[in-house]
């Protein structure tokens, strides 16, 4: 048994003081000055080492801020949860879980199992009535008192401040959070003086055949083309793509979206013949300003046998070879990427399934102890990162929170704790994990929350990213 003292108070609070410690005005950060400029720098550590940033966009409760070299600097919330097939009530509030009081610029958000992976969810049609509840959620708690109502007989309606779920599908309410024409997502903003002398190497739609309308549509709405008064809202919607039980969201503060251009989707399945949807990864590419993003969410291979980790290596090898997305310009002149390592900002987030390489009771005299740098070191994916078979030049922030797996339901006990969850036993682990790579980007946070709606625990990071947002000393558009 891991009697650890982690279903009372001592796991929230001791999680509370690392969130607090990963913070701004945590012990990770001294402030120093700057002898050449008044602009103040944070110097952060991590387990990646130390470096110096601006202090002013930290504190600027996600505010675009300038930064000497003219680029644009931003806040970007990444969180990623397997939600175990459960399908969200209206009572599930979301607001601790996005930290909606530290606003963000650009929120990306991550689920796995948002439908249970049976046989017709897998091989016939996925079900996508649960992801368009987790989009309703999202959209409550990032715009607050402007829940949306969607047109027609069906809809999710605000009434008296509380969401009230009624049958309709992922397609209509997605486009109800837009705030902008698909046009303005799918269209170019490649530099206008490269293309017009050749017509035919600017621009071109992307094929229909690789397009998908739950993705970006250039179609207007069968009554109308505007479903709300964006006027009223804080963030919009800007990419949300299902495959079976991965579902991936990626939302922008309205007055960004007119900067998101060349948005593409890839999908790539690794579970069932090695192809199948129930694991897997999906992948959205996007350039902000002029600066190319990838955001990746994935649903590695299970198992805490002796070798299940090498199946998760293989998993993610072959998303990263497999992971295509369409070609929309041909422009001599820019580059818009096509494979992931391509972009300059990648994050990836998911439940990556590595598991922890000890016994079930080794395990649980550490976590007794809190002796997270002694789990730590038995992590799988840091060693398979360190021995340089996965994840080679990733980057993932120091892990100060206890493992997010596996818990027994609606409980703060990990499963096998308890003669009645003893079946359901499993080594407690880090499965859900946040990476990312390239320059420019800085971790802020990185911790879990403490919903007990499922068997995992959310995992939440926040960035500092600098993007490219001028050319020749004028500002791109």
């Amino acid at each position: 048994m891991i009697g650890v003292g982690l279903s009372g108070m001592n796991l929230m609070n001791q999680d509370r003081t690392n969130q607090q410690t990963s913070s701004l005005i945590g012990k990770i950060f001294s402030v120093k000055g700057r002898n050449q400029s008044k602009e103040t720098e944070v110097s952060i550590g991590s387990s990646e080492g130390q470096y110096n940033l601006p202090l002013e966009p930290l504190l600027s409760r996600g505010v675009s801020t300038k930064v000497p070299s003219e680029n644009l600097s931003f806040r970007v919330f990444v969180a990623t949860w397997n939600v175990g097939g459960k399908s969200p009530d209206t009572k599930l509030n979301l607001d601790d879980i996005l930290q909606v009081r530290e606003e963000s610029d650009i929120y990306v958000l991550g689920f796995q199992e948002v439908v249970p992976l049976n046989a017709g969810n897998v091989l016939v049609i996925e079900d996508n009535e649960p992801a368009a509840k987790w989009l309703a959620l999202i959209n409550q708690s990032l715009n607050k008192a402007h829940n949306v109502p969607l047109r027609g007989p069906r809809s999710i309606a605000s009434s008296g401040g509380s969401l009230v779920f009624q049958k309709t599908s992922l397609r209509k309410v997605s486009k109800a959070f837009r705030t902008e024409s698909k046009r303005r997502l799918k269209s170019c903003n490649c530099p206008t003086d490269l293309g017009r002398k050749n017509s035919k190497e600017f621009c071109f739609r992307c094929p229909q055949s690789q397009t998908n309308e739950n993705e970006f549509s250039s179609e207007e709405d069968e009554d109308g083309s505007s479903n709300f008064d964006t006027n009223q809202i804080k963030y919009g919607l800007v990419a949300c793509k299902q495959m079976v039980g991965i579902f991936l969201t990626v939302w922008t503060r309205k007055e960004l979206v007119q900067h998101v251009s060349h948005l593409r989707i890839s999908c790539v399945g690794r579970g069932i013949l090695g192809c199948l949807g129930n694991k897997g990864c999906i992948s959205v590419s996007m350039i902000f300003h002029k600066t190319s993003f990838c955001f990746l969410c994935s649903h590695l291979a299970s198992g805490e046998k002796e070798g299940d980790e090498l199946r998760r290596n293989v998993d993610v090898v072959e998303i990263l070879r497999n992971t295509q997305f369409p070609r929309i310009c041909r422009t001599s002149g820019y580059r818009v990427p096509e494979k992931v390592l391509d972009h300059d900002r990648v994050i990836w987030l998911g439940d990556l399934n590595y598991r922890i390489a000890l016994s079930y009771s080794d395990t649980g005299k550490l976590l007794k102890e809190e002796a997270w740098d002694a789990l730590y070191d038995k992590d799988q994916l840091k060693i398979e990162r360190e021995a340089g078979r996965v994840f080679k030049g990733w980057k993932e922030g120091k892990i100060y929170f206890a493992p997010t797996y596996k818990y027994s339901d609606g409980s703060n006990r990990y499963a096998g704790e308890t003669v009645e969850t003893k079946s359901k036993r499993r080594t407690p682990a880090w499965c859900d994990r946040i990476l990312w790579r390239g320059s420019k980007i800085y971790q802020l946070s990185y911790g879990r929350k403490e919903s007990r709606f499922s068997d995992h625990r959310p995992v939440c990071a926040t960035f500092w990213v600098s993007v490219e947002a001028t050319e020749n000393g004028s500002r791109k558009r």
